[in-house]
């Protein structure tokens, strides 16, 4: 074992790497690199929402795409110019209350996080009272409604048109900065007696009510949290690509991140972290695959949708092989890495002095 004081320099002196990784990275990727390196960031922080959901509550959500285009479409709306608004309105003019309307980047994301974390409320209310594949059913369904809404309220969200020349606010430390709090943020609540009421929740609904435990304030509670980090990384990810319309936000988005939670392991942090770096990576590295191939034995003029198709396997793959995912409900810990030898372990004083005696 390690002891405290060395688990705090080991974790300052990761961090620090970290820190610099992250720094170097900045000036010496190209755009498509840094994109995606950026693109790893925020999905950590949409993957960390869904698992609080999913890993530590027990509740089966679909609706986290819905969420990000709240999030999204807020905090665009509230960092636009007049005149971007101008340009991008051509069709119908945007109304009178938003056309003058510019906030700071930290307001919008901030008051983004809060419209997503409000519809959350407001959908949990009636969607918590179900279990299970009825309750992922409702979430969906909610999901879509906030999709075609936005795609109807032609002079508030542009319509099907979207919006275009988002400032680009998602620069690299922003969005690792977001993700590293984040993660500290959920180590924080999993580790606090709200994260032990979550888990007693997820495990077993009817003994932490007999507890004591408020079984659906932990759920809502859980929700809004969860629509909060969902609703920050979807205004992300529109500053960084610097252009959203309802499109973005289908069914699918919500698949990615449910990919990541699975192949990470439901209720571990770590494994969300480093499911969302790998499966990021692989979604791009892998993006050959839906153009023409010319294999040895197979040639085809382009398959759009068979990089998903791989992924679904590998989905597949692990939930009938792996269940738990990589780390399973396991997370990072330094006593692992003496364990294995990869790290010198402290000598026991007591061990000494009795081979010393002996």
């Amino acid at each position: 074992m390690i002891n405290k004081r060395r688990k705090t320099v080991l974790t300052l002196c990761a961090t620090l790497f970290a820190v610099a990784c992250i720094v170097a990275a900045n000036f010496l990727f190209d755009n498509f690199y840094l994109r995606v390196f950026n693109l790893c960031a925020i999905y950590i922080v949409l993957a960390l929402s869904l698992n609080l959901l999913n890993g530590f509550t027990g509740i089966f959500s679909l609706g986290h795409s819905g969420f990000m285009a709240i999030g999204a479409y807020i905090s665009a709306l509230l960092t636009m110019s007049p005149a971007q608004k101008a340009t991008n309105y051509y069709l119908e003019p945007i109304v009178p209350w938003l056309a003058n309307v510019q906030i700071p980047f930290l307001p919008a994301l901030l008051l983004a996080g809060c419209g997503a974390a409000l519809f959350a409320f407001l959908i949990g209310l009636p969607v918590l009272r179900l279990h299970d594949d009825y309750l992922a059913i409702a979430s969906l369904g909610f999901a879509e409604i906030i999709r075609v809404v936005i795609t109807n309220m032609q002079r508030v969200t542009n319509g099907a048109l979207g919006l275009k020349g988002l400032p680009k606010y998602s620069t690299t430390f922003v969005v690792w900065g977001c993700a590293l709090l984040a993660i500290v943020f959920m180590v924080a609540l999993i580790h606090s007696a709200f994260g032990r009421s979550l888990k007693a929740v997820r495990d077993n609904e009817i003994a932490a009510q007999a507890m004591g435990i408020d079984v659906a304030k932990m759920k809502t509670m859980s929700f809004v949290i969860s629509g909060f980090m969902a609703g920050i990384g979807g205004a992300l990810l529109g500053h960084l690509m610097q252009t959203i319309d309802p499109k973005m936000f289908v069914f699918s988005l919500t698949y990615n991140i449910l990919l990541i939670v699975v192949l990470g392991g439901n209720g571990s942090i770590t494994g969300s972290v480093i499911a969302a770096i790998i499966i990021t990576v692989l979604m791009e590295a892998l993006r050959f695959l839906d153009g023409p191939l010319n294999l040895l034995f197979v040639k085809t003029s382009g398959l759009p949708g068979l990089r998903m198709v791989v992924f679904s396997l590998l989905l597949m793959i692990v939930v009938i092989y792996r269940q738990r995912g990589l780390m399973g409900t396991n997370e990072f810990s330094w006593d692992y890495f003496a364990k294995i030898g990869l790290m010198p372990r402290r000598k026991n004083t007591s061990d000494s002095n009795a081979q010393t005696g002996a």
